[in-house]
Protein backbone atom coordinates (compact mmCIF):
# COMPACT_ATOMS: atom_id res chain seq x y z
CA UNK A 1 0.00 0.00 0.00
CA UNK A 2 0.83 3.48 -0.59
CA UNK A 3 1.62 5.79 2.34
CA UNK A 4 -1.45 7.23 3.83
CA UNK A 5 -1.28 10.87 4.30
CA UNK A 6 -4.49 10.93 6.85
CA UNK A 7 -2.23 10.65 9.88
CA UNK A 8 -0.12 13.48 9.07
CA UNK A 9 -3.06 15.30 7.94
CA UNK A 10 -4.80 14.96 11.28
CA UNK A 11 -1.61 15.54 13.15
CA UNK A 12 -1.70 19.14 12.46
CA UNK A 13 -5.78 19.95 12.15
CA UNK A 14 -6.17 18.20 15.68
CA UNK A 15 -3.12 20.70 17.23
CA UNK A 16 -5.93 23.65 15.77
CA UNK A 17 -8.94 22.21 17.11
CA UNK A 18 -7.82 21.58 20.48
CA UNK A 19 -6.56 25.17 20.56
CA UNK A 20 -10.21 26.50 19.72
CA UNK A 21 -10.88 24.77 22.57
CA UNK A 22 -7.58 25.76 25.25
CA UNK A 23 -9.79 27.60 27.11
CA UNK A 24 -11.70 24.73 29.00
CA UNK A 25 -9.91 23.46 32.22
CA UNK A 26 -8.71 20.00 31.88
CA UNK A 27 -10.11 17.14 32.98
CA UNK A 28 -9.73 13.19 33.21
CA UNK A 29 -11.96 11.32 30.80
CA UNK A 30 -13.80 8.71 32.87
CA UNK A 31 -14.00 5.86 30.58
CA UNK A 32 -10.55 6.07 28.25
CA UNK A 33 -8.02 3.38 28.74
CA UNK A 34 -4.53 2.88 28.54
CA UNK A 35 -3.09 3.40 25.34
CA UNK A 36 -0.85 0.36 24.93
CA UNK A 37 -4.47 -1.85 25.64
CA UNK A 38 -6.30 0.38 22.93
CA UNK A 39 -3.02 0.02 20.92
CA UNK A 40 -3.75 -3.66 20.89
CA UNK A 41 -6.93 -3.68 20.58
CA UNK A 42 -6.79 -1.49 17.02
CA UNK A 43 -3.90 -3.83 16.18
CA UNK A 44 -6.45 -6.88 16.26
CA UNK A 45 -8.91 -4.44 14.35
CA UNK A 46 -6.55 -3.76 11.24
CA UNK A 47 -5.74 -7.53 11.04
CA UNK A 48 -9.45 -8.57 10.98
CA UNK A 49 -9.87 -4.94 8.52
CA UNK A 50 -7.26 -7.04 6.06
CA UNK A 51 -10.13 -9.80 5.35
CA UNK A 52 -11.36 -7.09 2.74
CA UNK A 53 -10.89 -7.09 -0.88
CA UNK A 54 -8.87 -3.92 -1.70
CA UNK A 55 -11.67 -2.04 -2.60
CA UNK A 56 -9.11 1.37 -2.28
CA UNK A 57 -7.13 -0.58 -5.45
CA UNK A 58 -6.96 0.20 -9.10
CA UNK A 59 -7.24 -3.49 -9.04
CA UNK A 60 -11.03 -3.36 -7.57
CA UNK A 61 -13.00 -2.88 -10.22
CA UNK A 62 -16.23 -4.96 -9.25
CA UNK A 63 -19.20 -2.27 -6.97
CA UNK A 64 -19.43 1.18 -6.61
CA UNK A 65 -17.17 1.27 -4.09
CA UNK A 66 -14.39 4.03 -4.55
CA UNK A 67 -12.05 5.62 -1.64
CA UNK A 68 -13.29 8.90 0.05
CA UNK A 69 -10.62 11.22 -0.52
CA UNK A 70 -7.95 11.91 2.38
CA UNK A 71 -9.17 14.80 3.10
CA UNK A 72 -12.85 13.57 3.22
CA UNK A 73 -11.32 11.30 5.78
CA UNK A 74 -9.37 13.73 8.12
CA UNK A 75 -12.30 15.95 8.57
CA UNK A 76 -14.42 13.08 9.31
CA UNK A 77 -12.36 12.09 11.78
CA UNK A 78 -11.20 15.34 13.02
CA UNK A 79 -15.25 15.64 13.63
CA UNK A 80 -15.40 12.50 15.63
CA UNK A 81 -13.31 14.82 18.24
CA UNK A 82 -16.76 16.25 18.70
CA UNK A 83 -19.05 14.09 17.23
CA UNK A 84 -21.57 16.39 16.07
CA UNK A 85 -25.79 15.95 15.71
CA UNK A 86 -27.07 17.71 12.83
CA UNK A 87 -30.52 17.39 14.15
CA UNK A 88 -30.85 20.53 15.95
CA UNK A 89 -28.52 23.67 16.34
CA UNK A 90 -27.45 22.50 19.52
CA UNK A 91 -26.12 19.58 18.70
CA UNK A 92 -24.10 20.50 15.51
CA UNK A 93 -23.19 24.43 15.35
CA UNK A 94 -20.60 24.29 13.44
CA UNK A 95 -21.76 21.09 11.28
CA UNK A 96 -25.08 22.11 10.55
CA UNK A 97 -23.94 25.44 9.06
CA UNK A 98 -21.65 23.68 6.63
CA UNK A 99 -23.65 21.26 5.62
CA UNK A 100 -26.38 23.82 4.51
CA UNK A 101 -22.97 25.04 2.58
CA UNK A 102 -22.15 21.81 1.19
CA UNK A 103 -26.14 20.84 -0.01
CA UNK A 104 -26.43 24.32 -1.74
CA UNK A 105 -22.81 23.50 -3.70
CA UNK A 106 -24.66 20.12 -4.60
CA UNK A 107 -27.76 21.65 -5.62
CA UNK A 108 -25.72 24.59 -7.68
CA UNK A 109 -24.50 21.82 -9.33
CA UNK A 110 -28.17 21.08 -10.83
CA UNK A 111 -29.10 24.69 -11.50
CA UNK A 112 -30.86 25.34 -8.42
CA UNK A 113 -30.00 28.41 -6.37
CA UNK A 114 -30.02 28.57 -2.51
CA UNK A 115 -32.94 29.84 -1.01
CA UNK A 116 -35.26 28.05 -4.56
CA UNK A 117 -34.86 24.84 -3.20
CA UNK A 118 -34.94 22.45 0.00
CA UNK A 119 -32.13 19.80 0.67
CA UNK A 120 -29.37 17.85 3.07
CA UNK A 121 -28.30 15.32 3.68
CA UNK A 122 -29.53 11.80 4.73
CA UNK A 123 -27.79 8.49 5.91
CA UNK A 124 -27.92 6.89 2.51
CA UNK A 125 -29.50 7.25 -0.65
CA UNK A 126 -31.96 4.51 0.38
CA UNK A 127 -33.34 7.36 2.80
CA UNK A 128 -32.91 10.42 0.53
CA UNK A 129 -34.81 8.31 -1.95
CA UNK A 130 -37.33 7.12 0.56
CA UNK A 131 -38.11 11.02 1.92
CA UNK A 132 -38.28 11.84 -2.48
CA UNK A 133 -41.14 9.49 -2.46
CA UNK A 134 -43.02 10.02 0.62
CA UNK A 135 -43.19 13.63 -0.17
CA UNK A 136 -44.66 12.53 -3.23
CA UNK A 137 -47.17 10.33 -1.56
CA UNK A 138 -48.03 13.51 0.22
CA UNK A 139 -48.55 15.54 -2.74
CA UNK A 140 -51.18 12.39 -4.46
CA UNK A 141 -51.94 10.23 -2.28
CA UNK A 142 -53.41 7.66 -4.03
CA UNK A 143 -51.55 7.47 -6.92
CA UNK A 144 -49.25 5.27 -8.53
CA UNK A 145 -45.61 5.73 -8.35
CA UNK A 146 -43.43 4.20 -11.75
CA UNK A 147 -40.00 3.15 -12.46
CA UNK A 148 -38.42 1.38 -14.77
CA UNK A 149 -37.29 -2.34 -14.53
CA UNK A 150 -34.25 -1.42 -14.04
CA UNK A 151 -34.69 0.98 -11.38
CA UNK A 152 -32.97 0.35 -8.05
CA UNK A 153 -35.14 -1.87 -6.06
CA UNK A 154 -35.11 0.21 -3.02
CA UNK A 155 -38.10 2.02 -4.96
CA UNK A 156 -40.14 -1.30 -4.87
CA UNK A 157 -39.56 -1.95 -1.37
CA UNK A 158 -39.81 1.53 0.14
CA UNK A 159 -43.49 1.99 -1.48
CA UNK A 160 -43.55 -1.22 -0.01
CA UNK A 161 -43.27 0.40 3.40
CA UNK A 162 -44.72 3.50 2.13
CA UNK A 163 -47.83 2.09 1.31
CA UNK A 164 -47.51 3.54 -1.83
CA UNK A 165 -48.33 1.44 -5.14
CA UNK A 166 -45.21 0.96 -7.80
CA UNK A 167 -45.12 -0.21 -10.90
CA UNK A 168 -42.59 -1.67 -12.38
CA UNK A 169 -42.13 -0.17 -16.44
CA UNK A 170 -39.89 -2.33 -18.85
CA UNK A 171 -36.97 -0.82 -20.57
CA UNK A 172 -35.37 -0.87 -24.25
CA UNK A 173 -32.23 -2.42 -24.67
CA UNK A 174 -30.04 -0.02 -23.65
CA UNK A 175 -31.81 -0.48 -19.99
CA UNK A 176 -33.80 2.70 -20.57
CA UNK A 177 -37.25 3.36 -19.76
CA UNK A 178 -39.69 2.39 -22.60
CA UNK A 179 -41.37 5.28 -23.41
CA UNK A 180 -43.34 3.55 -25.09
CA UNK A 181 -44.28 1.36 -22.06
CA UNK A 182 -44.67 4.37 -19.96
CA UNK A 183 -47.30 6.25 -21.83
CA UNK A 184 -49.43 3.41 -21.80
CA UNK A 185 -49.13 3.17 -18.17
CA UNK A 186 -49.48 7.27 -18.19
CA UNK A 187 -53.17 6.60 -20.17
CA UNK A 188 -54.42 5.15 -17.10
CA UNK A 189 -54.85 8.25 -15.30
CA UNK A 190 -53.36 7.13 -12.22
CA UNK A 191 -49.52 7.89 -11.91
CA UNK A 192 -48.35 10.81 -9.90
CA UNK A 193 -44.65 10.44 -9.57
CA UNK A 194 -42.11 8.99 -12.25
CA UNK A 195 -38.91 7.77 -11.03
CA UNK A 196 -36.13 8.34 -13.95
CA UNK A 197 -32.60 7.12 -13.34
CA UNK A 198 -29.66 8.93 -14.24
CA UNK A 199 -27.04 5.77 -13.77
CA UNK A 200 -28.94 2.78 -13.25
CA UNK A 201 -27.25 0.15 -11.12
CA UNK A 202 -26.44 -2.81 -13.77
CA UNK A 203 -25.27 -0.69 -16.59
CA UNK A 204 -25.13 3.02 -15.98
CA UNK A 205 -28.35 3.55 -18.33
CA UNK A 206 -29.89 7.21 -18.14
CA UNK A 207 -33.16 7.29 -18.94
CA UNK A 208 -34.37 9.88 -21.19
CA UNK A 209 -35.41 12.60 -19.26
CA UNK A 210 -36.23 14.94 -21.84
CA UNK A 211 -39.06 13.33 -23.25
CA UNK A 212 -40.39 12.21 -20.21
CA UNK A 213 -40.54 15.42 -19.08
CA UNK A 214 -42.69 16.57 -22.32
CA UNK A 215 -44.41 13.50 -21.41
CA UNK A 216 -45.33 15.27 -17.94
CA UNK A 217 -46.79 18.30 -19.93
CA UNK A 218 -49.30 16.18 -21.37
CA UNK A 219 -50.30 13.75 -18.49
CA UNK A 220 -49.48 15.93 -15.41
CA UNK A 221 -47.17 13.77 -12.61
CA UNK A 222 -44.12 14.38 -10.55
CA UNK A 223 -40.68 13.84 -11.92
CA UNK A 224 -38.33 12.24 -9.00
CA UNK A 225 -34.59 11.92 -10.53
CA UNK A 226 -32.44 9.04 -8.45
CA UNK A 227 -29.07 10.40 -9.91
CA UNK A 228 -27.58 8.56 -6.59
CA UNK A 229 -24.59 6.84 -8.60
CA UNK A 230 -24.87 8.84 -11.92
CA UNK A 231 -25.55 12.71 -10.66
CA UNK A 232 -22.02 14.19 -11.02
CA UNK A 233 -21.84 12.87 -14.74
CA UNK A 234 -23.68 16.38 -15.43
CA UNK A 235 -20.13 18.33 -14.89
CA UNK A 236 -19.14 16.24 -17.81
CA UNK A 237 -22.36 16.03 -19.37
CA UNK A 238 -20.05 17.59 -23.24
CA UNK A 239 -18.08 14.14 -22.54
CA UNK A 240 -21.33 12.05 -22.59
CA UNK A 241 -23.52 10.81 -25.66
CA UNK A 242 -26.30 13.08 -26.64
CA UNK A 243 -29.01 11.16 -25.04
CA UNK A 244 -27.49 11.02 -21.90
CA UNK A 245 -26.26 14.81 -22.32
CA UNK A 246 -29.80 15.92 -22.95
CA UNK A 247 -30.81 14.18 -19.70
CA UNK A 248 -28.01 16.00 -17.39
CA UNK A 249 -28.09 19.57 -19.14
CA UNK A 250 -32.57 19.17 -18.30
CA UNK A 251 -32.15 17.92 -14.74
CA UNK A 252 -33.37 21.35 -13.15
CA UNK A 253 -36.58 20.45 -14.39
CA UNK A 254 -37.09 17.81 -11.83
CA UNK A 255 -39.33 17.87 -8.89
CA UNK A 256 -36.83 16.24 -6.47
CA UNK A 257 -33.52 14.86 -7.04
CA UNK A 258 -31.58 12.09 -4.72
CA UNK A 259 -27.52 11.97 -4.94
CA UNK A 260 -25.29 9.98 -3.18
CA UNK A 261 -21.58 11.62 -2.28
CA UNK A 262 -20.34 8.48 -1.07
CA UNK A 263 -20.19 7.06 -4.43
CA UNK A 264 -18.34 9.54 -6.86
CA UNK A 265 -18.65 12.26 -4.47
CA UNK A 266 -15.49 11.00 -2.88
CA UNK A 267 -17.50 10.67 0.63
CA UNK A 268 -17.49 7.99 3.62
CA UNK A 269 -20.73 6.04 4.05
CA UNK A 270 -23.27 7.07 4.77
CA UNK A 271 -24.02 10.37 2.55
CA UNK A 272 -26.82 10.66 0.85
CA UNK A 273 -28.45 13.92 -0.06
CA UNK A 274 -32.01 14.82 -0.87
CA UNK A 275 -33.01 17.88 -3.08
CA UNK A 276 -37.21 19.69 -3.27
CA UNK A 277 -36.73 21.65 -6.09
CA UNK A 278 -40.26 23.42 -4.39
CA UNK A 279 -39.26 24.62 -0.80
CA UNK A 280 -42.83 24.66 -0.08
CA UNK A 281 -42.46 21.19 0.52
CA UNK A 282 -41.15 21.53 3.79
CA UNK A 283 -44.63 21.87 5.74
CA UNK A 284 -44.75 18.08 5.48
CA UNK A 285 -41.75 17.70 7.73
CA UNK A 286 -43.11 20.17 10.58
CA UNK A 287 -43.44 18.48 13.73
CA UNK A 288 -43.08 19.93 17.44
CA UNK A 289 -40.10 18.90 19.56
CA UNK A 290 -40.38 19.96 23.49
CA UNK A 291 -36.85 19.70 23.79
CA UNK A 292 -34.73 20.78 20.68
CA UNK A 293 -35.44 23.52 18.67
CA UNK A 294 -35.02 26.12 21.09
CA UNK A 295 -31.75 27.26 21.63
CA UNK A 296 -31.38 28.79 18.05
CA UNK A 297 -33.74 31.24 15.85
CA UNK A 298 -32.28 29.19 12.53
CA UNK A 299 -33.42 26.50 10.78
CA UNK A 300 -32.56 23.37 12.58
CA UNK A 301 -32.04 20.09 9.63
CA UNK A 302 -34.02 18.29 12.26
CA UNK A 303 -37.04 20.38 10.77
CA UNK A 304 -36.61 19.63 7.13
CA UNK A 305 -35.56 15.73 7.55
CA UNK A 306 -37.31 12.80 8.62
CA UNK A 307 -34.31 11.35 10.17
CA UNK A 308 -33.69 12.68 13.91
CA UNK A 309 -30.02 12.10 14.73
CA UNK A 310 -27.37 12.28 11.92
CA UNK A 311 -23.69 12.38 11.75
CA UNK A 312 -22.69 15.64 11.75
CA UNK A 313 -18.96 14.08 10.33
CA UNK A 314 -20.42 13.83 7.23
CA UNK A 315 -21.31 16.67 6.63
CA UNK A 316 -18.33 18.16 7.83
CA UNK A 317 -16.14 15.72 5.63
CA UNK A 318 -18.67 16.83 2.85
CA UNK A 319 -17.84 20.31 3.16
CA UNK A 320 -13.74 19.88 3.36
CA UNK A 321 -14.31 17.78 -0.11
CA UNK A 322 -15.94 20.57 -2.20
CA UNK A 323 -13.75 23.34 -0.64
CA UNK A 324 -10.87 21.32 -1.78
CA UNK A 325 -12.45 20.33 -4.96
CA UNK A 326 -15.12 22.32 -6.45
CA UNK A 327 -18.43 20.90 -8.21
CA UNK A 328 -17.42 22.69 -11.29
CA UNK A 329 -16.75 21.97 -14.66
CA UNK A 330 -13.42 22.14 -16.02
CA UNK A 331 -12.02 21.03 -12.51
CA UNK A 332 -9.74 18.65 -10.77
CA UNK A 333 -13.31 16.96 -9.15
CA UNK A 334 -14.89 16.80 -12.93
CA UNK A 335 -11.74 15.66 -14.50
CA UNK A 336 -11.47 12.48 -12.20
CA UNK A 337 -14.92 11.71 -13.22
CA UNK A 338 -13.72 12.12 -16.90
CA UNK A 339 -11.13 10.04 -16.66
CA UNK A 340 -13.23 6.81 -15.32
CA UNK A 341 -15.20 7.58 -18.73
CA UNK A 342 -11.99 7.05 -20.67
CA UNK A 343 -11.23 3.82 -18.78
CA UNK A 344 -14.83 2.86 -19.57
CA UNK A 345 -14.84 3.64 -23.13
CA UNK A 346 -11.58 1.87 -23.91
CA UNK A 347 -12.49 -1.21 -21.87
CA UNK A 348 -15.52 -2.06 -23.74
CA UNK A 349 -13.94 -0.94 -27.11
CA UNK A 350 -11.25 -3.89 -26.24
CA UNK A 351 -13.94 -5.99 -25.44
CA UNK A 352 -16.06 -5.86 -28.87
CA UNK A 353 -12.21 -6.33 -30.69
CA UNK A 354 -11.66 -9.41 -28.67
CA UNK A 355 -13.66 -12.47 -30.03
CA UNK A 356 -14.22 -14.24 -26.55
CA UNK A 357 -16.45 -11.53 -25.36
CA UNK A 358 -19.81 -9.51 -26.69
CA UNK A 359 -20.55 -5.81 -25.79
CA UNK A 360 -24.37 -5.02 -25.85
CA UNK A 361 -25.63 -4.69 -28.97
CA UNK A 362 -26.94 -1.01 -28.79
CA UNK A 363 -23.53 0.21 -27.77
CA UNK A 364 -21.28 1.31 -25.19
CA UNK A 365 -21.66 2.61 -22.00
CA UNK A 366 -23.42 6.09 -20.74
CA UNK A 367 -21.40 6.81 -18.07
CA UNK A 368 -18.45 4.38 -16.69
CA UNK A 369 -20.08 1.02 -15.68
CA UNK A 370 -18.69 -1.43 -18.61
CA UNK A 371 -20.54 -4.74 -18.92
CA UNK A 372 -19.79 -7.56 -21.29
CA UNK A 373 -20.62 -11.33 -22.05
CA UNK A 374 -18.66 -14.40 -22.33
CA UNK A 375 -19.12 -15.91 -25.87
CA UNK A 376 -20.28 -19.31 -26.33
CA UNK A 377 -23.19 -20.93 -27.56
CA UNK A 378 -25.69 -21.38 -25.00
CA UNK A 379 -26.94 -18.54 -22.28
CA UNK A 380 -26.26 -21.64 -20.17
CA UNK A 381 -22.68 -21.82 -21.06
CA UNK A 382 -22.02 -18.19 -21.14
CA UNK A 383 -23.07 -17.77 -17.96
CA UNK A 384 -20.75 -20.55 -16.69
CA UNK A 385 -17.67 -19.01 -18.49
CA UNK A 386 -18.95 -15.91 -17.01
CA UNK A 387 -18.33 -17.27 -13.35
CA UNK A 388 -15.31 -19.14 -14.07
CA UNK A 389 -13.56 -16.18 -15.61
CA UNK A 390 -14.62 -13.82 -12.44
CA UNK A 391 -13.35 -16.63 -10.16
CA UNK A 392 -10.01 -16.61 -12.34
CA UNK A 393 -9.36 -13.15 -12.34
CA UNK A 394 -9.91 -13.11 -8.66
CA UNK A 395 -7.11 -15.07 -8.20
CA UNK A 396 -4.73 -12.47 -9.91
CA UNK A 397 -6.21 -9.80 -7.49
CA UNK A 398 -8.67 -8.27 -10.17
CA UNK A 399 -11.56 -8.23 -8.67
CA UNK A 400 -14.76 -7.39 -10.88
CA UNK A 401 -18.75 -8.06 -10.75
CA UNK A 402 -21.43 -10.38 -11.69
CA UNK A 403 -24.45 -9.32 -12.99
CA UNK A 404 -27.75 -10.99 -14.20
CA UNK A 405 -28.97 -8.92 -17.35
CA UNK A 406 -31.32 -10.00 -20.35
CA UNK A 407 -30.14 -11.93 -22.92
CA UNK A 408 -31.62 -9.37 -25.48
CA UNK A 409 -29.48 -6.54 -24.36
CA UNK A 410 -26.61 -8.90 -26.11
CA UNK A 411 -28.89 -10.57 -29.09
CA UNK A 412 -32.11 -8.68 -30.17
CA UNK A 413 -33.55 -11.59 -32.16
CA UNK A 414 -34.05 -13.55 -28.64
CA UNK A 415 -37.23 -11.99 -28.22
CA UNK A 416 -38.84 -12.46 -24.43
CA UNK A 417 -40.44 -15.70 -23.77
CA UNK A 418 -40.78 -16.26 -20.30
CA UNK A 419 -40.11 -14.04 -17.46
CA UNK A 420 -36.94 -14.30 -15.13
CA UNK A 421 -36.06 -11.68 -12.72
CA UNK A 422 -37.91 -8.18 -11.88
CA UNK A 423 -40.56 -7.10 -14.31
CA UNK A 424 -42.19 -8.80 -16.55
CA UNK A 425 -40.34 -8.04 -20.34
CA UNK A 426 -37.05 -9.40 -19.70
CA UNK A 427 -37.25 -12.67 -21.13
CA UNK A 428 -34.17 -15.12 -20.63
CA UNK A 429 -31.15 -13.60 -18.52
CA UNK A 430 -27.63 -14.57 -18.78
CA UNK A 431 -24.99 -13.64 -16.57
CA UNK A 432 -21.92 -11.01 -17.40
CA UNK A 433 -19.50 -9.55 -15.61
CA UNK A 434 -19.27 -6.16 -14.66
CA UNK A 435 -16.70 -3.62 -14.11
CA UNK A 436 -17.06 -0.15 -12.71
CA UNK A 437 -14.35 2.21 -13.49
CA UNK A 438 -15.05 4.96 -11.07
CA UNK A 439 -11.52 5.46 -9.65
CA UNK A 440 -9.41 8.01 -11.66
CA UNK A 441 -6.60 5.55 -11.52
CA UNK A 442 -8.87 3.11 -13.52
CA UNK A 443 -7.31 5.25 -16.68
CA UNK A 444 -3.85 4.40 -15.97
CA UNK A 445 -4.16 0.94 -14.83
CA UNK A 446 -6.20 0.22 -17.55
CA UNK A 447 -3.58 -2.14 -19.25
CA UNK A 448 -2.72 -4.11 -16.14
CA UNK A 449 -6.43 -4.56 -15.88
CA UNK A 450 -6.72 -5.67 -19.32
CA UNK A 451 -3.72 -8.19 -19.08
CA UNK A 452 -5.41 -9.92 -15.64
CA UNK A 453 -8.66 -10.35 -17.66
CA UNK A 454 -7.02 -11.96 -20.72
CA UNK A 455 -5.42 -14.37 -18.93
CA UNK A 456 -8.16 -15.30 -16.99
CA UNK A 457 -10.39 -15.55 -19.77
CA UNK A 458 -7.76 -17.93 -21.49
CA UNK A 459 -7.41 -20.33 -18.42
CA UNK A 460 -10.86 -20.15 -18.29
CA UNK A 461 -11.11 -21.23 -21.88
CA UNK A 462 -8.98 -24.09 -21.57
CA UNK A 463 -10.43 -26.04 -18.88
Amino acid sequence: MNPDSVPRLLGRATEVLEAEFARLPDYEPDAECAEEAMSRVLDDVAHRLGDNFPYFHPLYAGQMLKPPHPVARAAYALAMKINPNNHARDGGRASSEMEIEAVAGIAAMFGWKSGEFLGHLTSSGTMANLEALWVAGQLSPGKRILGSEQAHYTHSRISSVLKLDFKQVATDNRGRMSLEALEEELRQGSVGTVVVTLGTTAIGAVDPLVEILALRERYGFRIHVDAAYGGYFGLIADDLDDPARQAYLNISRADSIVIDPHKHGLQPYGCGCALFRDPAVGRFYKHDSPYTYFTSSQLHLGEISLECSRAGAAAVALWATQRLLPLERGGAFAEGLSKGRRAALELDRRLREDPRFEGLAAGGPELDIVVWKMRAGAPEAASELAQNTFVACSTRDLHLALVQLPLRWFDPSAMPQRSIGRGEGNGEMVRCLRSVLMKPEHERWLDEIWQRLVAASSETAEA
